[in-house]
């Protein structure tokens, strides 16, 4: 493991702390079955991914998208084939073969090097060989997945924030997204991933469940097996901070890496990094030993900073954009609540009692318990809160609970 700080990007799999033994685990799950892999925003999903896709195991071929700004299946199965361009050219190649004029201008014969098209215009070529792309996206798809399925390689899809490109879908055009996912959910079953040389994992950092209650598909996800990224224990946060500071020779108090952990409640690992990363500064700035003291002092710099600002900001506004009214006013109203509650939270009771007070009259109430448990759950599935305790609710991450308070409550 190096010394290396990563606050944004990446982590190479030679750096990604704490997580072989989930990544064995799930290289295990895939023999087997197909995956979806749950965690929130900034704790590592990608990074988890990534490895799979350096480090493939058993000789899997692995091909990773992004498909959270996608709003159409033919968006989805253009993205794969031109990550297959990008990553795998000889195996497209092989997968053209004779009579497939969707891959005209984009492959060369066996004895030919691969045409060189930059990333990004194999779509443009795609719709050039096909203008109906979008009307054809069935055809075009089952036949890549049959070409796959008769090449016997063993391949890896890897299909991150599915949620997203589903809740884009469904402002787009709701029948169209359950029709994708009844599709999606056919191709998992047929043939049964025992005779299958195909996988599927599929990510989301915002509820699966719940997107797809919205659409009335809940039963269109129940062939995946749910996987979540494991939080980190006090005991590795305590000794990632030990090593990323003692690596730089940095003196520190015995009681700075607990006061650490104490202060980010739900260790995200992006802000686990930011924290580590400013004491470091600290440090260089005034070589000295550094103290219970300087931890508070950073975690005070981090909710007002600019740098926490902007990572935190999105956890507000992907609310707004993912919930519908008056979800989205009542989830904002019960998380200022909680943001000014004591490290104990507040009782279900007292949320309720808030909610009621927020949604009046008008509404039945069956329909009322109806909202308020929706609301709960979305927001426990989503990991802004947890149950700390039998009935009682917080904040999941310290620091977004002192940055809500400050900007929001």
């Amino acid at each position: 493991m190096s010394a290396d700080f990563y606050t944004g990007s990446i982590v190479p799999p030679e750096d990604l702390w704490f997580r072989d033994e989930f990544i064995a685990e799930l290289w295990a799950k895939l023999e087997k079955e197909h995956v979806l892999l749950t965690a929130p925003r900034r704790t590592g999903k990608t990074s988890v991914m990534n490895h799979m896709r350096e480090r493939p195991q058993d000789n899997r071929l692995v091909v990773f998208q992004n498909v959270q700004d996608l709003k159409h299946p033919a968006d989805l199965f253009q993205t794969i084939i031109e990550n297959f361009h990008e990553q795998h050219q000889h195996f497209l190649r092989d997968l053209a073969g004779k009579g497939w004029g969707l891959l005209k201008g984009l492959i060369g014969s066996a004895v030919e090097k691969v045409e060189d098209v930059e990333f990004g215009g194999v779509k443009i070529k795609l719709r050039e060989n096909d203008p109906d792309w979008k009307a054809n996206w069935k055809a075009h798809a089952e036949e890549l997945l049959s070409r796959i399925r008769q090449s016997k390689k063993q391949v890896l899809i890897i299909v991150d924030e599915l949620p997203d490109m589903l809740l884009n879908m469904k402002l787009e055009n709701a029948k169209e997204a359950r029709e994708f996912m009844a599709w999606f959910r056919k191709q998992r079953e047929t043939p049964p991933p025992s005779r299958d040389n195909i996988r599927w994992l599929v990510g989301g950092s915002i509820n699966l469940t719940s997107t797809l209650d919205d659409l009335g598909g809940i039963d269109l996800i129940n062939n995946l097996s749910t996987e979540q990224l494991p939080i980190l224990t006090p005991d590795q946060v305590c000794e990632f901070v030990t090593k990323m500071l003692g690596q730089r020779d940095i003196l520190f108090e015995a009681g700075v890496p607990s006061r650490v952990e104490q202060h980010l409640g739900r260790p995200i690992p992006l802000f686990l990094q930011m924290a580590t990363q400013e004491l470091a500064r600290c440090w260089k700035r005034q070589p000295r030993m550094l103290t219970c003291n300087d931890v508070e002092d950073v975690f005070r710099n981090l909710i007002t900073g600019s740098g926490a600002k902007d990572k935190l900001q999105h956890y507000y506004s992907r609310i707004q954009k993912y919930y519908p009214e008056p979800r989205a006013a009542l989830a904002y109203k019960l998380l200022s609540m909680l943001s000014k509650s004591k490290s104990s939270g507040l009782t279900r009771n007292a949320l309720k009692t808030a909610f009621e007070k927020e949604i009046g009259i008008q509404m039945p109430p069956a329909q009322r318990d109806l909202l308020f448990n929706k609301i709960l759950c979305d927001l426990m599935n989503d990991f802004y809160i947890g149950e700390i305790k039998k009935d009682r609710f917080d904040f999941e991450s310290g620091i977004m609970k002192a940055w809500w308070m400050k900007y929001y409550a």
